[in-house]
């Protein structure tokens, strides 16, 4: 017992140390935690936050996510970012003329070849043709579903098992089908004016 007491730096160390332990709580953050997210620039391109719509309501502001994390221990803001920014799109591209920004984002950072009035125009004229832009459309005699019009519809399925209710699914794999058969919306577009399908 001497030689313990001869070291009084271990001794007092160890104590402190056991009074440390004995005071965290290391099962959970306590707390209200409401923490802004900015997005960092360097996220995939294909995950652009659309501008609102004029029927949205505006963002706090335009380059973040305001996020409720209240009882949550650890957060991966980037992964949280990117989860909210796909939804956006999402909810986006469930109204027509969101679907039609959506597109242009994912021309724009996929098919820049696609990227300027003429092509945009011709996919605008085929999709409005096929479905108006609607992701519930659904042909009953034929199956072919969503804004494309897939057919058969389980197509989409190379893109997300999602493709009856997303939106976005639905254009990247409409997209993606274009670029493969037609190379361009244009060419497309001439396929369906001249054999009614495309």
């Amino acid at each position: 017992m001497n030689k313990l007491f001869r070291k009084p730096k271990l001794v007092l160390g160890a104590a402190f140390f056991t009074l440390f332990i004995g005071t965290v709580d290391t099962t959970y953050a306590q707390g209200t935690f409401d923490k802004f997210v900015s997005v960092p620039n360097d996220l995939p391109a294909l995950t652009v936050i659309p501008e609102p719509l004029a029927s949205e309501p505006a963002d706090e502001a335009a380059n973040g996510i305001t996020l409720d994390l209240n009882g949550v221990a650890s957060v991966d803001a980037k992964a949280i970012a990117l989860v909210s920014i796909a939804a956006r799109q999402v909810e986006t591209a469930k109204k027509p003329k969101g679907a039609q920004r959506i597109a242009r984002i994912l021309i724009k950072n996929k098919y820049a070849k696609w990227d300027n009035k003429r092509q945009f125009a011709c996919l605008t004229q085929l999709w409005n043709g096929e479905s108006h832009w609607n992701y519930r459309a659904h042909n009953y005699s034929s199956g072919a579903h969503g804004i494309p019009q897939a057919l058969p519809a389980n197509k989409m399925e190379a893109i997300s098992t999602d493709w009856r209710t997303n939106p976005v699914t639905q254009i990247k794999w409409g997209l993606l089908y274009i670029k493969s058969r037609y190379e361009t919306p244009c060419n497309a577009n001439l396929k369906k004016l001249r054999s009614h399908y495309y």
